[in-house]
């Protein structure tokens, strides 16, 4: 009799696994390979380094169509928005990252991008001997090409912020009026660094958004090193995953995960659209021309 019940229970057992077996399998094709490696890395690549945070890729098409939701839309109304889907005080940069310029009267300071993300960090080589011209320049241009190089470049495209974890404490100008514009031809909207920029003056007059913390002078070399690109990286207090939207005005610099962005758009347009009906009907009382911050 009992050897008869252990059979029952083995039977039985067999066929509740064999049941469970289609949604063992879809379940082992569904999880993420990435979430796979990350549950059980093993000790050698952790030796090597392992990133647990994996960079997301969106088409050209796809950052068009959010930009189109997030178009003319002001820090202010992008915080409320976050506000609304749970987002808290996530996302807003320190207000220590500020516009290098404005422009009070069109806002062409303002932009609103999607990421693509820079590191650089503080150097521990020694700096540059004194030396002759030719030498000096040769170890200037190997620094440039090979250690602190703009290996980023190819990835911008049509809306792309430039946003950078760069060397804080260090006096460096990784940022300047002549790679600024570089990037603007290949269709970068606008830069963000928790750090530093130099030419400031001239980067005023060619009137490219830039969000800085402060002015630096020196050069690359001897002061800073490429880390990675497109990684997620921390600036101004926030994280930065590449394909956030960034979005920067006079207020400071709001960064709105990808995947709640349309959600956080839609509100803060609601939210803009009802500023601008109440502020024109105050206009119009006080007797005041119709600026750009209103039509």
């Amino acid at each position: 009799m009992k050897g008869r019940k252990a059979k029952t229970t083995v039977a039985v057992t067999l066929l509740v696994l064999v049941g469970l077996l289609p949604f063992l399998i879809v379940a082992m094709v569904n999880y993420p390979a990435g979430a796979r490696d990350a549950a059980k890395p093993s000790i050698e690549e952790l030796r090597r380094g392992k990133n647990f945070i994996a960079t997301k890729v969106y088409s050209a098409e796809q950052d068009q169509e959010i930009l189109e939701l997030f178009e003319g839309l002001r820090v202010a109304d992008v915080s409320d928005g976050m506000d609304k889907v749970g987002l808290t005080n996530i996302g807003l940069m320190s207000p220590e990252i500020h516009a290098a310029w404005k422009d009070t009267k069109h806002f062409t300071h303002r932009f609103i991008g999607i990421a693509v993300t820079v590191r650089y960090v503080p150097t521990n080589k020694p700096p540059a001997p004194r030396m002759e011209t030719e030498a000096f320049d040769r170890w200037v241009g190997n620094w440039y090409g090979t250690i602190s190089s703009g290996a980023f470049s190819p990835l911008i495209r049509q809306g792309t912020a430039l946003v950078f974890d760069d060397a804080p404490d260090a006096d460096v100008g990784s940022i300047g009026s002549n790679n600024i514009m570089g990037w603007r031809v290949r269709g970068c909207v606008g830069v963000v660094t928790n750090a530093t920029a130099r030419d400031t003056d001239e980067i005023a007059t060619e009137k490219i958004p830039l969000y800085f913390r402060k002015h630096g002078r020196g050069i690359m070399p001897g002061r800073n090193e490429l880390e990675s690109v497109n990684r997620p990286i921390v600036c101004g207090g926030v994280l930065v995953e590449p394909g956030d939207v960034i979005v920067t005005d006079g207020d400071g610099v709001v960064v709105v995960p990808r995947a709640h962005a349309k959600e956080v758009a839609e509100y803060a347009r609601a939210t803009l659209d009802k500023d601008k009906t109440g502020r024109r009907k105050l206009y119009e009382k006080l007797g005041l021309p119709l600026d750009d911050s209103v039509k």
